[in-house]
């Protein structure tokens, strides 16, 4: 025990979001006694699950020194595609599922495209992208929700009658975005992309098309974080998703990526998505109103990155 305590010590010293969690789970436990329930917990889990998988692609994009602000709207278009082609053209499930999928991959590339050869801010590409996304979205939809077929719908229920099945999505996706980070030549890239662009050209990285690549994945992990919000939903709503994108960027730079590009892990993006989750979660238990939750979450993001900034520099 006396060896582990320097490590445990070291590692969250090392990791301020993780330091974060641990102390917010513990002021939260002490304050409700019903936080620390398993129920709750899992509760916690499905709560941060659409926002991790968002998360998750937007990392990508982070590391490159991108920025993607549509992926909310990809979500809900991907949902409403979804919807549209099971349930109002009778398309088979598998393959209107693989059509949400590449409705959000579509999305993904064509603001990369903007991005890497139309030489658009990534700002200024994917803004222009939530506003289409949301409005396509709002015309295949009619502007009312689609049901989901019963298949669907199930993703949002339980395995074994207790554990929620967005956390086995949340665990998979998680697996493929540290396995695409750590281990593929386009997550050396972005890295190397996010660093020095330039350099990275230089060095022989095709840029332009390692950009396609990211954004094109992006969109990939937005429409499975969409299908997953409709499925626990059991509907695909038009308007669903509205400002995951900035809770998603949050987490990822609360997780300890930098916007500045170049750093950046699927762990810390899965803890800034827990942090996010756990403190919505107390503050219900605690039964704080809705309007100082913004408040406070807003007050909080800013501190864990002024926080971890400064111990960077340190």
């Amino acid at each position: 025990m006396s060896d582990a305590k320097p490590v445990l010590r070291k590692v969250l010293l090392e990791n301020g979001a993780l330091s974060g969690l641990v102390v917010l789970t513990v002021v939260l436990a002490a304050m409700s006694p019903d936080f620390l329930s398993t129920q709750n917990l899992l509760n916690v889990g499905v709560q941060a699950a659409v926002t991790a998988i968002l998360a998750f692609g937007v990392t990508f994009v982070v590391v490159a020194g991108g920025i993607d602000l549509s992926v909310g709207s990809v979500a809900a278009l991907s949902a409403i595609m979804l919807g549209y082609t099971s349930t109002k053209e009778g398309l088979p499930v598998w393959l209107s599922v693989l059509l949400a999928v590449g409705t959000g991959v579509a999305c993904g590339l064509v603001s990369g495209g903007l991005i890497a050869y139309g030489k658009l801010p990534p700002f200024i590409a994917t803004l222009a992208m939530l506003s289409v996304g949301r409005g396509l979205s709002l015309v295949l939809s009619e502007g009312t929700p689609i049901a989901l077929p019963a298949s669907v719908a199930t993703v949002g229920e339980t395995l074994g009658g207790w554990f929620p099945l967005p956390l086995v999505v949340l665990v998979v996706m998680g697996g493929i975005t540290s396995l695409v980070l750590a281990r593929t030549y386009s997550g050396r890239s972005m890295y190397a992309i996010g660093g020095n662009e330039e350099a990275a050209r230089l060095s022989g990285i095709r840029v332009r098309r390692q950009k396609l690549v990211i954004y094109g994945l992006s969109g990939a992990f937005a429409a499975v974080a969409g299908i997953v919000l409709a499925s626990r939903l059991a509907s695909a709503q038009p308007q669903a998703a509205t400002g995951y994108e900035l809770d998603a960027i949050a987490a990822v730079v609360i997780g300890g990526a930098s916007l500045a590009g170049g750093v950046g892990k699927a762990s810390g993006t899965l803890i800034g998505a827990l942090i996010l989750a756990v403190l919505r979660n107390g503050l219900n238990l605690l039964e704080v109103s809705i309007f100082w939750q913004q408040v406070v979450i807003g007050a909080v993001i800013a501190l864990a990155v002024l926080l971890d900034t400064l111990r960077r520099r340190a």
